[in-house]
């Protein structure tokens, strides 16, 4: 009889240390908050808060010149890893997280090395913040691309001088021979002098040949 009753109590009692054990396990990740420093010296600190269906990750960070702080928010527990180690989950997260100037300018959506082969539902996702975030950490802005030479108009090919110069107008030859008028004018107008009007005619012709010869 005592027999059988320690073989039935021995699983339960199992059973009850291995529920004890991930309930210590998990209330160490939510009575010890995570801290570490930034790449910019920031003293940061991340609790974690709220057990079942969300989990909320509230990291805060300051400084001598400055203070901030953000939240994410997501869904963990569906990851078989991380029921075995929450702790180790959040610790993955803040390995990535200390390398940068500002820890909450970090990825938006973030899953550890342990849940990479997950579901996205395992990963935390940025929720807010103490500022606007617009873009991820350390942004660039892009320096304006130089802009090309204008080219310089090139100066018009000036012509010679002599291309210039108008054309001398030819001149009229000054060495033109007078014009001698025609014998036959001469004969007419000696007929017109001398001789009848109905003679006229014969007469401009004999005093031509006359002329000629």
């Amino acid at each position: 009889m005592w027999t059988q009753v320690s073989a039935l109590l021995l699983p339960l009692a199992c059973c009850l240390w291995s529920a004890e054990a991930q309930t210590a396990n998990r209330q160490s990740i939510w009575n010890d908050p995570i801290q570490f420093n930034t790449k910019a010296k920031d003293q940061c600190t991340m609790t974690i808060t709220g057990q079942g269906e969300y989990t909320r990750l509230r990291l805060m960070c300051q400084s001598r010149q400055r203070s901030y702080w953000c939240e994410y928010i997501g869904r963990p527990h569906t990851c078989g890893s991380y029921n075995k180690n929450p702790r180790h989950y959040f610790v993955q997260m803040m390995w990535g997280l200390r390398k940068l100037h500002n820890a909450c300018l970090g990825p938006r959506q973030i899953k550890p090395h342990m849940c990479r082969k997950a579901g996205d539902e395992t990963q935390m996702v940025f929720s807010t913040g103490s500022f606007s975030r617009t873009s991820p950490e350390a942004p660039t802005r892009a320096k304006p691309a130089a802009q090309p030479a204008r080219p310089q108009p090139r100066p018009r090919p000036t012509r010679p001088d002599s291309a210039r110069q108008p054309k001398a107008k030819p001149t009229a030859s000054t060495n033109s021979q007078p014009v001698t008028p025609p014998v036959e004018s001469n004969a007419k107008r000696l007929a017109q002098q001398y001789c009848w009007r109905s003679l006229r005619g014969i007469c401009s012709y004999f005093i031509g040949l006359v002329r000629k010869n």
